[in-house]
């Protein structure tokens, strides 16, 4: 239980059941968790809680500034923090396009941006952005989340060779959950009926024959933070009962 021993972890979108479910686990691996959502989560095991917009570049730069005068150096940066929109493409207006940007791509791509700046001034590290199954294959009413997902697959990839061209020691990896068993699901679900019973369809649709759970997907996550994962970078790390092999 000491994965990530010596390391200071910085998850954001701490407060979601994935968030939480990381936050626990990194702890429990040993870490220094520094745990951030818009407000900043209260209780759990992180070492260090913050509220922090991953939008806005000031909140980056007041979190990091927070993470380097406590503990002096980051190791693991978690990109998140994300947002879904389920609505048809016709409906959807660009406020809410550009809000789901922002949430999902936009702020992956602030938080890579600080968290190198940081990481390469003490050996390196590595950064974890949740992406989704959403962002391999389509799907008719997640369009902006999915363009935006998509985009944070391809952005982490441009993010692990600058690293590695420079030597910086920091890997850059996405992660891809399928169907995960949160309330970011059960505000999906609702669009399309009763949450209990849609959520039952889609478990049925899939290979496995149900819903991810949180505490899955944070272990895929601590396996790309950890140093078991050493010679893995630009790489997609793809956790979906089967869904995307259909």
């Amino acid at each position: 239980m000491a994965r990530l021993s010596g390391k200071v972890a910085l998850i954001t979108g701490a407060s979601g059941g994935i968030g939480r479910a990381m936050t626990a686990l990194f702890a429990a691996e040993s870490a220094q968790v520094v745990a951030s959502d818009l407000a900043a989560p209260e209780g759990g095991d992180a070492a260090l809680a913050l509220a922090l917009d991953v939008t806005r570049e000031e909140d980056w730069a007041r979190a990091m500034d927070a993470v380097l005068d406590r503990f002096g150096r980051l190791d693991v940066l978690v990109n998140n923090a994300g947002l879904a929109l389920t609505k048809s493409l016709e409906e959807t207006t660009l406020e809410e396009w550009r809000r789901i940007m922002a949430v999902n791509l936009d702020g992956a791509f602030l938080g890579t941006r600080t968290a190198i700046g940081a990481m390469k001034e003490t050996g390196g590290g590595a950064i974890v952005n949740l992406s989704s199954v959403a962002g391999i294959v389509g799907a008719p009413m997640l369009a902006a989340y999915s363009a935006a997902k998509g985009g944070l697959r391809l952005f982490t990839k441009s993010a692990a060779l600058y690293c590695a061209e420079r030597n910086y020691g920091i890997r850059v990896n996405s992660l891809h959950p399928g169907f995960t068993n949160t309330a970011m699901l059960d505000d999906i679900t609702q669009a399309f009926g009763d949450a209990v019973t849609v959520k039952a369809k889609l478990a049925r649709r899939q290979p496995l024959g149900r819903l991810a759970e949180p505490e899955e997907v944070a272990r895929a996550a601590l396996y790309l933070a950890s140093d078991e994962a050493t010679y893995m970078t630009g790489a997609e790390l793809v956790l979906d009962g089967g869904f995307t092999a259909q």
